[in-house]
C-alpha cells in the first residue's frame, strides 16, 4: 500500500468535529465568534444557503435548464451535498505563484492526478484548476468530481513583475473537458480592470449559453488603496462593491477574501482623492467592526445572498495554526450568511492525509447544526 493510500485510510476513520471541538479550536475567540448576534443586517434580509437553494433562487432566472442541471451537480456533490454549502479545492497557483514555490513543500502535486485525488478523498463539491491540469485527467475524473476550469491567470514571468489576468483558455475548451463551471479573476481597481470586466462578462455569457456555472474571483488590486498604513484592498466596503460588480456580470457565485478592515471609500476620499461614492450609513448601520458583520456586508452586496459568497482560505503557514485559521474562516463565512470555502494551499502544502483532514474540518463547520447564521 502506498504512502498516499495509507494516509487516506487513516483519514477515512476520523469522526466529524463536534460543536465542542469547534469551540476548542477557536480558543479565546469561541464566544466572540459563535455567540455574536448580527444587528446591522438581520439574517431575515438575506437569501441563505439551503438544500433547495438552486431551485428557489435560480429557478425563475434567465439561467437555462442546462445551467441549472450543472448547478444541481455542483451543489449535490461531496460531503456537503444538498446542504446549500460548497467546499472547493482550487489549485492554479502553479501559474499564479510558480509551480516550484507552490509545490516544493509537497512535490507529489506536480502530478495533476494527485490534485484530483486530494479533492476526491476530501469529498469536495468540486476541484478548480487550470485547463492543463484538468485536461490531463479529464476522461478519468470528470465524471467522478465536478470540474471548474479557471479561464484566466496572472502569468509570472514578466520582468519587472506585473499584475494582470489574461485568458489562458476558452469557454468552449472548458465545455469539451466536461467542466460544470468556469472560473475567472478580475483585479477590480487595477488599470487593466476595464478590459478584464469586458473579457470575463463575454466569457460568462458564453458559458451560460453552453450550460456552465460561472464563478468570479472578485479581487481588489491597486497600490493606491493603501493609506496611512492600512491596506484597503481588504476593506469590507470596497471588496463588497467588487462582489456587486461580479453579480452584475452574472457570476453565479463570487469568491472573496474575508475583510480585514472597513471604511475604504471614506479613507481614500479623505486622502485628497476623488474615489467612488459612499454613504456614512454603510459604516454606521450596515456594518460593525465585528468580522462576521464585515463579511455579511460582502454577502449583502451579492444581491443579498442570491449570488453566493465563498471565502478564500488564505495562505498557508505550514503549522497547526492552519487548522485554526481554516475553521475560523469557515465559522465567519457561515455565520455571515456565506456559502462555503475555497481552500487550496493550506491543504496541498501539507501531507496528503493532513490535507484531507483540514478540508474536512472546514466541511464539519458547515455540517454542524449548532454553528448557526448570526
Amino acid at each position: 500500500m502506498s504512502v498516499l493510500e495509507n494516509d487516506l485510510e487513516r483519514t477515512q476513520t476520523k469522526t466529524r468535529l463536534s460543536y465542542e471541538d469547534i469551540r476548542r479550536i477557536l480558543g479565546d475567540e469561541a464566544d466572540y465568534l459563535l455567540n455574536h448576534v448580527s444587528k446591522a443586517v438581520p439574517k431575515e434580509h438575506l437569501v441563505l444557503p439551503a438544500p433547495d437553494f438552486v431551485d428557489q433562487v435560480w429557478g425563475d432566472s434567465d439561467r437555462s435548464d442546462r445551467v441549472l442541471r450543472n448547478m444541481h451537480r455542483l451543489y449535490g456533490s461531496g460531503r456537503l451535498a444538498d446542504t446549500g454549502y460548497l467546499s472547493i479545492l482550487p489549485v492554479d497557483q502553479g501559474v499564479e505563484h510558480s509551480a516550484g514555490a507552490e509545490f516544493a513543500a509537497n512535490p507529489m502535486y506536480f502530478d495533476p492526478e494527485n490534485i484530483i485525488k486530494l479533492a476526491v478523498a476530501a469529498e469536495c463539491n468540486a476541484v478548480a484548476s487550470t485547463i492543463g491540469v484538468l485536461g490531463t485527467v479529464a476522461k478519468r475524473y470528470a465524471e467522478q468530481i465536478p470540474f471548474i476550469v479557471k479561464l484566466n491567470h496572472n502569468q509570472l514571468l514578466t520582468y519587472p513583475k506585473t499584475y494582470d489576468q489574461i485568458m489562458f483558455t476558452s469557454v468552449e475548451k472548458a465545455y469539451e473537458v466536461g467542466a460544470v463551471a468556469v472560473g475567472a479573476t478580475i483585479y477590480f481597481g487595477s488599470p487593466e480592470s476595464d478590459r478584464q470586466i469586458i473579457e470575463v462578462a463575454q466569457a460568462f455569457a458564453r458559458a451560460h449559453e453552453l450550460g456552465l456555472v460561472t464563478i468570479l474571483w472578485c479581487y481588489v488590486r491597486n497600490s493606491e488603496f493603501k493609506h496611512d498604513g492600512t491596506n484597503y484592498e481588504r476593506s469590507a466596503d470596497i471588496t463588497a462593491q467588487a462582489n456587486h460588480l461580479g453579480a452584475t456580470i452574472e457570476a453565479d457565485i463570487v469568491k472573496q477574501k474575508l475583510p480585514e478592515t472597513n471604511g475604504g471609500f471614506a479613507a481614500l476620499n479623505q486622502a485628497g482623492k476623488d474615489f467612488g461614492y459612499y454613504d456614512e450609513r454603510m459604516y454606521t448601520e450596515l456594518a460593525t467592526d465585528h468580522p462576521i458583520d464585515l463579511a455579511r456586508y460582502q454577502v449583502l452586496n451579492g444581491y443579498a445572498g442570491r449570488v453566493g459568497l465563498i471565502s478564500s482560505g488564505g495562505a498557508a503557514s505550514g503549522g497547526d495554526d492552519d487548522f485554526r485559521a481554516a475553521v475560523r474562516t469557515a465559522v465567519i463565512n457561515k455565520r455571515a450568511g456565506g456559502m462555503g470555502l475555497i481552500t487550496g494551499r493550506k491543504a496541498f502544502q501539507r501531507p496528503f492525509g493532513e490535507g484531507v483532514q483540514l478540508i474536512q474540518a472546514i466541511q464539519d463547520v458547515y455540517l454542524c447544526d449548532e454553528v448557526t447564521i448570526a
